[in-house]
């Protein structure tokens, strides 16, 4: 098992404003998967409270392989930190925990914590955090 992965970023928008990109389903739909893949909105379920769940199902890849993303939100302190697992394997025990500290810079600016860690190898977790980090592209251009 590796590290995990950690990313921080800085996004000219108030902490509510990038809440609410990983806590609607409409914004999540649009940004999770980055350009490469598609989300239909309707396929988005969100229970935004500790021992909630959610899921998303995405079309990936030019030839639309599917995708089905679950888990369960672990701590949610608004606008501040979400805690929540995640699998696209629904079928195995292995979930990922993913950690989301949202920090207000001022200004209208918030700094994103993100850490993710698991069961992975070095190797998965390197193409991962290249995958987060360009979703994360996506969220800076949709705020």
């Amino acid at each position: 098992m590796a590290d995990g992965i950690s990313i921080v970023r800085v996004f000219d928008a108030p902490r509510e404003r990038v809440w609410t990109e990983w806590t609607e389903p409409e914004a999540f739909a649009d940004w999770f998967g980055g350009a490469e893949a598609e989300i239909p909105v309707s396929t988005v379920s969100m229970d935004v409270r500790p021992g909630g769940s959610w899921h998303a199902t995405m079309y990936a890849d030019p030839g639309r392989r599917e995708i089905h993303w679950k888990g369960e939100y672990l701590e949610v302190v608004a606008p501040e930190r979400l805690v929540f697992t995640v699998t696209d394997r629904p079928e195995d025990d292995a979930r990922e925990l993913i950690t989301v500290v949202f920090s207000d810079l001022g200004d209208g600016r918030t700094e994103m914590h993100f850490r993710q860690t698991g069961h992975m190898s070095a190797e998965q977790y390197e193409r991962t955090g290249q995958g987060w980090s360009k979703f994360f592209d996506h969220i800076d251009a949709r705020l």
